[in-house]
């Protein structure tokens, strides 16, 4: 059965992501109030991309624009490809800083086609909508915060026992969990999966973000192929902690970023990251390097007289707790009809 299109526009606004946060190298994001707005129609021919802000002039604007290489997927996934294709895309994000830039677009990308298509979002629920973006992307630690909003916890597996889900509504509706104050909500996929746990309101991340620029790729690069088994133990003791921290008690947050998996190893790559990490730790501060890198992210108060030297903007961003939302524009006026991935909010 071929697709039907909405006729009329679609925007989505999706969120800045730090992902690892520390020990939870793959595994562990957190959205951040900093957002890429991007609205796409479907046309009767081509394809026409503008873009301002953050990567203007220098991303495409064509389809090799990761956000139409994504709506494409999304739509061969769906069934079929619309005629044309016009974006516009406002980007507050910036590019290869180790904020999820890629992530935002493939996430938006995602979005927006399964808005475009009239019964998109049931063709392709939030399992699928997490999945394909995590095959896109490549792993799931920033699509999941992404989509999902909050502080997240991402993985993958080939299938999904049938008790799994069961078992995630009941530790979901534990006495345990309403105690801590945790909202978790189970995305269940065969492949990429995630849950979303509210970070505690104490959590105030600060981001520390230099001019110059990282590649991905190169900083996993850099990763050894086996690490010493005593510091792969550590670090999954860690990320436990962090996920305490983060959600109940932040004053653990100290130890719980310690990382001995792949910071040190990224160091000689990124030497101003790694000073700047440092120096912050040495203060006291909760700090790691955001996803991979350059840009460094404090979760806990950083003193006021804190100078972090020449080159480094210096941002105070909350938790974006909603993650990707949807908007429909309809009569030549926003009529706005907010869906957080895929979900009314």
């Amino acid at each position: 059965m071929g697709l039907s299109f909405v006729s009329e526009p679609v925007r989505v606004r999706v969120p800045a992501t730090s992902a690892n946060l520390g020990p939870g190298f793959d595994s562990l994001g957190l959205a951040l109030a900093l957002h890429d707005h991007v609205s796409a129609r479907v046309t009767a021919g081509g394809c026409q991309v503008t873009v301002t802000g953050a990567g203007a002039g220098e991303l495409p604007d064509d389809d090799t624009h990761l956000v139409v290489r994504a709506m494409r997927a999304t739509f061969d996934l769906l069934g079929g490809q619309p005629r044309g294709l016009a974006l516009d895309c406002v980007n507050g994000i910036p590019q290869a800083r180790g904020l999820g830039s890629s992530s935002a677009a493939i996430v938006a990308g995602v979005e927006l086609a399964r808005a475009l298509v009239v019964d998109g979002a049931d063709r392709l629920d939030d399992a699928g909508a997490l999945r394909l973006a995590a095959e896109i992307e490549g792993h799931p630690d920033n699509v999941a915060p992404c989509l999902l909003g909050g502080f997240t916890i991402a993985w993958t597996e080939t299938a999904v026992p049938a008790v799994a889900s069961s078992a995630a509504s009941a530790v979901a509706s534990s006495d345990v969990a309403n105690v801590n104050a945790v909202a978790i909500e189970p995305i269940e996929a065969a492949g990429a999966r995630a849950v979303t746990l509210r970070p505690s309101d104490a959590v105030t991340p600060v981001l520390f973000v230099p001019e110059e620029r990282g590649l991905t790729a190169v900083a996993r690069a850099a990763l050894p192929a086996t690490v010493p088994h005593g510091d792969a133990a550590r670090n999954a003791g860690r990320a436990a902690l962090l996920v305490h921290a983060l959600t109940v008690d932040p004053s653990l947050l100290f130890p719980a970023t310690e990382d001995r998996l792949h910071q040190d190893y990224r160091a000689a790559g990124m030497p101003g990251t790694a000073a700047l990490v440092t120096a912050l730790r040495e203060a006291g501060v909760a700090a790691v390097v955001s996803g991979a890198g350059p840009t460094v992210l404090a979760l806990s108060t950083v003193p006021e007289e804190f100078d972090p030297g020449i080159g480094w903007s210096v941002r105070l961003l909350p938790v974006d707790v909603t993650g990707a939302l949807v908007d429909r524009v309809r009569l030549g006026h926003a009529e706005r009809d907010p869906v957080a991935a895929g979900r009314k909010s």
